[in-house]
């Protein structure tokens, strides 16, 4: 029966609760690299997170005394913390290794990289962060995504008709 436990506790452990994703990230940014890390959250903003709001939209992070930062994520109040409830655009402390904020913060300081945040999520109760290191799309980039886009839409629908 403890086996069993084990077994039940192994597949539980990679079980993800997206809370909130950045497509707009994934439109005005090449991804090239990406990386999982946990973020400092105080109550009141865990409890908004589980109610699914938040906005990554105008998100990035920042290298400020080797240390990495989320700048402008707008989490809501909470409406039951009363007068314990936080700021809704603070500055929030990204948890990472000091290996990583190294191998990131050198790789970020190129020109036109950035550091974005593609998605945020719960795993085993715990809120973490999916960073991506950027490159900035130009515009005709940007139509050729939307061509690509377009064209893949179109073959599937294609496919779904002649079935």
């Amino acid at each position: 029966m403890a086996k069993d436990k084990k077994e039940k506790k192994k597949e539980d452990d990679g079980i993800e609760r997206v809370v909130s994703e950045n497509r707009k990230a994934k439109f005005d940014y090449d991804v090239l690299e990406t990386l999982e890390c946990g973020i400092a959250l105080v109550g009141s903003e865990v409890k908004s997170l589980r109610n699914g709001t938040i906005s990554l939209a105008e998100s990035y992070a920042r290298v400020r005394n080797n240390e990495v930062f989320l700048v402008n994520c707008d989490i809501p109040e909470y409406i039951d913390a009363n007068r314990f409830n936080h700021k809704r655009k603070r500055d929030r402390k990204l948890l990472l290794h000091k290996r990583e904020i190294h191998r990131f913060a050198k790789r970020a300081m190129e020109k036109g990289l950035t550091l974005a945040p593609l998605k945020l999520y719960f795993r085993n109760g715990r809120a973490k962060l999916l960073l991506g290191l950027c490159r900035g799309k130009q515009a005709y980039d940007k139509r050729q995504t939307i061509k690509k886009r377009e064209s893949e839409r179109g073959l599937r629908q294609i496919k779904m008709f002649r079935r």
